[in-house]
């Protein structure tokens, strides 16, 4: 059995000093193999609706860094659907959050199948965006989803897209369900027909069941109780049905896996039954093997189709890998924990902050939003953090699972091709023994991809390997290593 010992980026050391480091084993269990992964993705909405509208080469060069194969790769973007205030309501949404919606002639006399009731010319940076990404994207890979965060106001009982006045309220209208529906799927189809492209499913609702959505709240929202999402689904499948829609629907999009728990055990039988694909968010770290039981039992697809952090009590730092460490162990344990085929960034893009005291560390790339016409912006840690998983492991491949809780292993299936992704979140080195299976594989060239504070994803010469990986893991990083086939080796 072959060793190979694979350094990750290069450091001085001192040779009087001894090495410290601790040892682990990585077993992996190759013989089964999980479902086929289907990618990696943003949220278009709010950075989309503004940077769609920034100069050009601006938002082509933030195309290329999400969508490019260059960049990051992405293959899934969803988009939002807005819902609209009324055009006298006084601006108080958040930078990017008022996301415009498609209605004219709202009110009483508004009716969906009337064309001067709909304006197509609306949300052009995000349209700027779909029309970015399929031509960046291979037709077999891209998968687009529309969703949505609230009603247009005037379907809604506060007459704002932000929520209800008391937060735990639902926000629809009495009895609005179909023409709440019937406004998503003519969007849908419309935007589909517009830009050549097709949307797998459609979300019609977002975090439902939470105390974020009141009328003075700074974003789209809506509260929804299990009832009335219930109402909602129905309603939607029915729409979908009557237009002859291939448009699968997909929820409820919940914050995390505990109140998706409460949300999948109050929705009736009949709901439940017309949802294809589950969507769960990871804001919160617990419950997260339990939505796993939930999508095998049910039979449905399964996608962590919004999340983002920023660590506590660190500033906006571009150059800062704190927040690339915590983005690399969500993104592990989500994948380890879940099993779902899709993972999805909330937004790839954020606003700069003004204000360092109280800034985060939220998005991969920090944009000015207030420039449109020569915006700057910075490529984050994160973003790089982000691309030792999206550019190794792609649509097709398989997960593997692991007994080391920061590791994540994916296979390709036609190629035998493995992609081992190592996150070291503290200040001590690790040494980490991977086992191959020879017989499946054979002779080996593998090579380490490494983000850490000095590099970012710096590339290794390719070595020869087969048996063993042993992968020096270095503090405070993220390294990639792929293990190719000589036979099948990419040129």
């Amino acid at each position: 059995m072959g060793l190979c010992l694979l350094r990750s980026g290069a450091h001085a050391e001192n040779k009087d000093e001894k090495p410290v480091y601790v040892s682990a084993v990585v077993n992996v269990d190759w013989r089964h193999p999980g479902l086929p992964f289907e990618g990696w993705g943003t949220a278009l909405a709010w950075f989309a609706h503004v940077t769609g509208r920034f100069a050009e080469p601006h938002r082509t060069e933030l195309a290329d860094l999400l969508y490019g194969r260059d960049g990051l790769a992405l293959n899934i973007a969803r988009y939002n659907i807005g819902g609209g205030n009324a055009p006298e309501t006084a601006s108080y949404l958040r930078l990017g959050a008022d996301v415009p919606g498609f209605w004219r002639k709202p009110g009483e006399g508004w009716h969906p199948d009337s064309d001067d009731a709909w304006d197509w010319s609306a949300d052009a940076g995000q349209r700027w965006w779909l029309d970015a990404i399929k031509a960046r994207v291979a037709p077999r890979d891209l998968i687009l989803e529309a969703f949505s965060n609230s009603p247009p106001y005037f379907m809604t009982r506060s007459g704002r897209v932000s929520g209800h006045v008391n937060a735990l309220e639902d926000n629809l209208a009495p009895g609005f369900e179909t023409q709440f529906s019937r406004y998503l799927a003519r969007v849908t189809t419309e935007l589909e027909r517009r830009h050549g492209i097709r949307f797998r499913t459609l979300s019609p609702i977002n975090e439902p069941n939470t105390p974020y959505w009141f009328s003075t709240n700074t974003q789209e929202g809506a509260h929804w109780s299990p009832e009335a999402q219930s109402r909602m689904y129905i309603a939607l499948a029915q729409v979908l049905r009557e237009n002859g829609m291939r448009t699968e629907i997909s929820g409820p999009d919940e914050t995390n896996p505990q109140t998706l728990f409460v949300d999948w055990a109050g929705m009736s039988t009949e709901a439940k039954a017309v949802i294809q694909q589950i969507n769960v968010h990871s804001y919160e770290w617990i419950g997260k093997s339990g939505v796993k039981d939930i999508a095998e039992t049910s039979g449905k697809r399964l996608w962590m189709s919004e999340t983002d952090l920023s660590p506590a009590n660190v500033r906006e730092d571009s150059n800062d890998m704190r927040p690339a460490i915590a983005l690399a162990q969500q993104i592990i344990t989500d994948i380890n924990s879940m099993s779902p085929r899709a993972w999805v960034l909330w937004q790839a893009v954020e606003n700069r902050s003004s204000d360092p005291k109280n800034s985060s560390n939220w998005g991969l790339i920090k944009a000015d939003y207030s420039n449109l016409e020569r915006p700057e912006y910075q490529v984050t840690k994160k973003f790089w953090a982000f691309a030792n998983f999206t550019k190794f492991i792609r649509p097709g491949y398989r997960f593997l699972k692991s007994d080391n809780p920061d590791t994540l292993v994916a296979e390709n299936p036609t190629t035998n091709e493995v992609a081992i992704v190592a996150v070291n979140p503290g200040i001590v080195s690790r040494m980490l023994d991977i086992r191959l299976p020879d017989a499946k594989r054979g002779k080996l060239t593998c090579q380490t991809f490494i983000t850490q504070a000095e590099d970012s994803l710096a590339t290794s010469q390719p070595a020869s390997c087969s048996g063993r990986l042993t992968i020096h893991s270095r503090p405070m990083s993220v390294v990639t290593v792929v293990a190719t086939p000589n036979v099948l080796r990419r040129k």
